[in-house]
């Protein structure tokens, strides 16, 4: 990986040291807000993003920046991000239900995206001090070790997890029943590279959720579309989304998804 890579990943880890590890199990009152019915942002995640933020723009000044909290208080940031050349997606505190909450499953993510393609994303775990990097055409590292996926075997039911709580539980056409995800991307993508799940089901494609893990997915064999059969890009918004360990799988699911489902 390249020095900048690694300074990206430098400046997650100081910015998850210095303002989310801190309040992790320790949010004092008035410090977690519900910006919409269910929605929660804290203090962590807004002041993560400032200083992320910042830092990406001292460094890409032509940049744009779509953090997941600029997007809230300004929902012109995605017109500009989608237009762009050369732009971050920030995710500062993915996982928020988890951290108030006090799980673990947590992370910073960002990616970096140039002409609508993403070409490099970052994921850092900090509770489990895990840290996932991919540039586009190098592969995918764990801590710096160099990861891959096997495909899943003919004769394997593909195992799929859902943060789409009215499918939890639900069986698709003879396929194993769906199971929760662990309702944060930046473990979710993982999950799967690792082997631990072949599928997951997505009702949103924001791409602060999406641009990191997608790539990494790509990266190591597997497929990343929407129900339509389309590929995902970090320019898509459209809902529906299917994240496979490899195309095959995503097939076989895409075909078996009730389109109504994509809604819930």
């Amino acid at each position: 990986m390249t020095v900048d890579t690694l300074a990206v990943l430098e400046l997650m880890k100081q910015v998850a040291a210095e303002v989310i590890t801190p309040r992790f199990r320790a949010l004092a009152d008035g410090e977690v807000i519900e910006k919409n019915p269910g929605d929660l942002v804290t203090v962590a995640d807004r002041e993560a993003e400032v200083l992320i933020t910042r830092a990406l723009l001292a460094a890409h000044p032509d940049a744009v920046v779509l953090g997941e909290e600029a997007h809230a208080a300004d929902h012109s940031v995605l017109d500009r991000y989608l237009a762009a050349e050369h732009a971050f997606t920030v995710d500062p505190v993915d996982g928020t239900k988890n951290f108030v909450h006090g799980n673990p499953d947590h992370a910073v993510m960002i990616a970096e995206t140039v002409g609508g393609e993403t070409v490099r994303g970052w994921i850092w775990q900090p509770e489990h001090e895990v840290a996932w990097v991919v540039e586009r055409g190098a592969g995918v590292e764990r801590n710096g070790e160099r990861v891959t996926r096997r495909p899943v075997g003919d004769e394997e039911d593909p195992r799929g997890v859902t943060s789409i709580w009215s499918l939890r539980g639900h069986t698709l056409d003879g396929l194993p029943a769906l199971k929760p995800s662990w309702v944060c991307c930046g473990v979710d993508y993982p999950k799967l590279i690792e082997g631990e799940i072949d599928y997951i089901l997505y009702s949103r494609s924001n791409a602060w959720d999406h641009a990191p893990g997608s790539l990494m997915v790509t990266e190591v064999g597997g497929f990343v579309g929407h129900l339509d059969g389309t590929t995902y890009g970090p320019r898509s918004t459209r809902p529906g989304m299917v994240v496979a360990a490899d195309r095959a799988t995503y097939r076989a699911v895409q075909r078996r998804m009730p389109q109504e489902l994509a809604s819930r």
